[in-house]
């Protein structure tokens, strides 16, 4: 039976992460192809799907060793050669190889699609390049764009399309495996993947055992070999000190032999290919501050350090040394670990029913009205009326209709998007709510609703998510509604 020493490392990664108020969603620990410990946080679990965001990068560079394996391209193609209706172009550009956009040593020193409105694609071509390619490392996502966008030009089909008959179905991953698209339709193979934590999984398996799975060879070695090399320099970032042991090929090195899948809000795919460690982890740290960086320095010295340290002392009963590469993603002997979901502390002792409809009285964002129907046990509701006006004083669409409970998360829909809710009574006359929205776009939406002595409700309200509606973020304050017929 699996040791339980991995279990307790998670559980007090999961109080960690919790005091940062960083939603882990899943974590996975597996030891020689065999899953010691899972934890989940319900309603979520290993097979709920959820953009992976900059995993992307990694699977779009293992289409790119296949298509080279294939011998339709080749690594030291110039990208241009491959777009010509894309030139004249920049002589960096011109210069510019697949070797090098795999790397992250384009000629670009941030993503180009963030700095024009025109067609992503296009941005990689038109966008001045600030530096000759090979130089130096520079993260660039429309580099990765731009790889998928290569390899659905060659393969004549859509990324995921390419990829499941030669990687996808033998594994066993998931049919709900997709890519987000870009404006021109193209799969966004720099942070558009949509998987489950189970497909992170066996795709870690794989690249822990070289490409080979159930005896058969699925990715090319040499391009392996490659990928997990170091192929870029590194120590100038900025971000996070871990992420200053290298780069591969659409892949971090963080640490001698091994490799980092690393996604936005913390997601995150570790292998340590000596000691057939493989941990994955998905979350959403957007609600605190660099906290995909601090999940991320969590992961590896609270939960990776001390399972090394264990594993090199020869100490942990990591289950058959021959289960490697034939996991299906089974945890049916692994130790399970209960993680909390993100929840304001409730007290009883300070819940107050509250009802009726609330009037904004400060010229500024947020809805025009609330309504609320909440009792002192159990819960109730929260719903926006009357419109909505932004912080440019622009109406807006969408609101809030949601069901609140004390005791337990609500998975409901939010805004038109899958959510979890969690709300309590943090104090005297105070009510909080937390809501997780789960769509293509992660987003963490917190508010606090304050009642004076008055009657007035005050509002403090606040999202965090790369593309998150900014509407979502004000302070306002409500006074109750008249009754109908009641003197104004």
């Amino acid at each position: 039976m699996p040791d339980t020493f991995a279990g307790g490392l998670v559980s007090a990664l999961a109080r960690r992460a919790g005091a940062l108020d960083i939603a882990l969603h899943t974590v996975q620990v597996s030891l020689r192809g065999e899953t010691v410990t899972h934890a989940v946080s319900e309603p979520l679990d290993l097979d709920t799907h959820q953009r992976m965001y900059s995993v992307s990068k990694t699977v779009t560079g293992l289409a790119i060793g296949l298509l080279a394996d294939e011998g339709r391209l080749g690594l030291d193609d110039p990208i241009a050669k491959h777009f010509p209706e894309m030139g004249p172009v920049h002589p960096w550009l011109e210069a510019t190889t697949i070797r090098h956009m795999l790397a992250m040593r384009g000629p670009h020193r941030s993503t180009t699609y963030k700095l024009t409105a025109g067609g992503w694609l296009e941005s990689y071509f038109r966008v001045a390049p600030t530096h000759p390619p090979g130089t130096v490392f520079t993260y660039d996502t429309s580099a990765s764009y731009v790889l998928a966008a290569l390899v659905e030009r060659l393969a004549g089909t859509v990324l995921a399309d390419y990829l499941r008959p030669r990687l996808l179905d033998p594994l066993g991953v998931s049919p709900c495996l997709r890519f987000l698209t870009g404006p021109e339709g193209i799969s966004h193979g720099g942070s558009g993947l949509v998987c489950t934590p189970r497909d992170l999984l066996r795709l870690a398996h794989l690249l822990l055992e070289n490409g080979v799975h159930d005896g058969a060879r699925l990715l090319p070695a040499g391009y392996l070999r490659d990928a997990m090399s170091p192929q870029a320099d590194t120590t100038l970032q900025t971000s996070d000190v871990v992420l200053r042991g290298g780069y591969g090929y659409q892949l971090w090195l963080p640490r001698p032999g091994s490799w980092l899948m690393f996604g936005l809000g913390g997601q995150i795919v570790y292998g340590d290919p000596a000691r057939g460690l493989a941990v994955v982890v998905t979350a959403d740290a957007q609600a605190c501050e660099s906290g995909h960086e601090r999940l991320l320095d969590d992961v590896l010295e609270r939960l990776v350090d001390p399972l090394v340290d264990r594993l090199d002392a020869d100490s942990f009963d990591a289950g058959p040394s021959d289960a490697a590469g034939v996991d299906d993603g089974s945890v049916a002997n692994a130790v399970a670990v209960r993680l909390p979901w993100p929840a304001p502390p409730h007290d009883a002792a300070h819940a107050r029913p509250a009802g009726g409809r609330y009037v904004n009285v400060v010229d500024g964002p947020g809805p025009a009205e609330l309504v609320l129907s909440l009792d002192d046990d159990d819960g109730g509701r929260l719903r926006s009326a009357g419109g909505w006006n932004a912080a440019d004083g622009q109406a807006t669409a969408g609101g809030w209709d949601i069901e609140l409970r004390f005791d337990r998360p609500v998975r409901t829909v939010v805004d038109g998007q899958p959510a979890v809710v969690t709300a309590g009574w943090t104090g005297v006359n105070t009510l909080d709510v937390r809501c997780a929205l789960l769509g293509d776009e992660l987003a963490t939406w917190r508010a606090r609703l304050a009642w004076a002595d008055d009657g007035t409700l005050t509002v403090q309200s606040q999202i965090f998510g790369e593309t998150a509606d900014q509407a979502w973020t004000f302070h306002a304050a409500y006074h109750p509604a008249p009754a109908p017929g009641s003197p104004r």
